[in-house]
């Protein structure tokens, strides 16, 4: 992830480091982290903490713990009272000893949100309110070159719209429940052109098996764009639909990006010769336009196994 999005950054903290918080920690706060593990580590934390106390040690809403012994694991956990709760674990080990890493916790309404060299890692539901946790601290055999904050704002210069209530019925009764419902048909307030982006905000429900996002022409049954994540085989489809008859199918990708009870934000951004697609601010593939009147596409899609939070364009 570049720097130029953060708005704080602390550089070459001393190890062990302890110090506050950046502004407050409410949801849609992104903390990352660039460093490098030693060469002869054994595991080092990074702990959100509820003050910077040593006797009493602070609570800990957040313990992040790489482990290097055997294949590795990583454990999270929770200090309340000076008393570990249940820890939970990850056996996926993207962090290697010796080499640079970027860890990126992104801070949900219920959890927080981790991911590694640009691939997911782990959730963690909240076990301590948000609003106590106050302070940083990083110990072990690890070198931070920076740690930055980053806080959920639109995109410069833009003026996003929700499409939640283009597409309300009189009987409805409110915006938060039409941006809940499942299928999901949203009207764009322009339509596609080069330079218009469609961003996609939701959660991966926990047994998910599939769930598509498609763009359109309003009244057609044509599909100019079909996003289709498939959990099971950890397959992405891209695709086509035309007079009635899909076309081929793509396929390609060097990774899967979306795991169960994962949070996405999914940008589309449209150009003249195709679509570039990204996810949790990661460039995830381009697409080149087989529908090729971008001015008709003017309608999208979602359906399947996620629970939508938010449809917005600009």
């Amino acid at each position: 992830m570049s720097g130029d999005g953060l708005q704080q950054t602390i550089l070459d903290p001393v190890i062990p480091y302890v110090g506050p918080i950046i502004g407050s920690l409410q949801p849609g706060t992104m903390v990352v982290f660039h460093g490098s593990v030693h060469h002869d580590a054994d595991r080092f934390q990074i702990d959100f903490q509820c003050g910077s106390s040593q006797t009493p040690r602070s609570d800990v809403a957040f313990h992040f713990n790489p482990r290097f012994k055997g294949y590795g694991v990583i454990v999270c956990n929770t200090l309340q009272d000076e008393r570990w709760g249940c820890e939970e674990k990850t056996y996926e080990m993207p962090l290697k000893k010796g080499k640079p890493f970027e860890v990126i916790v992104y801070v949900l309404h219920n959890k927080f949100q981790v991911s590694s060299n640009g691939k997911h890692l782990l959730t963690y539901k909240h076990r301590i309110n948000l609003e106590r946790v106050n302070a940083l601290s990083i110990s072990g055999k690890v070198q931070i070159y920076t740690i930055g904050f980053a806080y959920h704002t639109t995109q410069q210069g833009s003026q996003p719209s929700s499409l939640a209530i283009s597409s309300m019925n009189a009987s409805q009764a409110s915006q938060e429940s039409l941006m809940f419902e499942m299928p999901y048909t949203g009207i764009l307030s322009n339509a596609l052109s080069p330079g218009r982006t469609v961003v996609v905000k939701g959660e991966v429900n926990k047994n998910a098996k599939i769930f598509a996002i498609d763009l359109k022409p309003s009244g057609s049954t044509d599909i100019a764009l079909h996003l289709n994540p498939r959990m099971q085989k950890k397959v992405f489809v891209r695709n086509t639909y035309l007079h009635d008859s899909w076309g081929e199918e793509e396929r390609q990708l060097s990774q899967f990006p979306f795991s169960p009870e994962m949070y996405f934000e999914l940008l589309i951004y449209c150009e003249a010769h195709q679509y570039k697609v990204a996810v949790n601010g990661q460039h995830l593939l381009e697409y080149k336009h087989r529908f090729k009147d971008l001015a008709k596409i003017n309608e999208i899609h979602i359906a399947g196994d996620i629970q939508l939070l938010d449809v917005r364009t600009w």
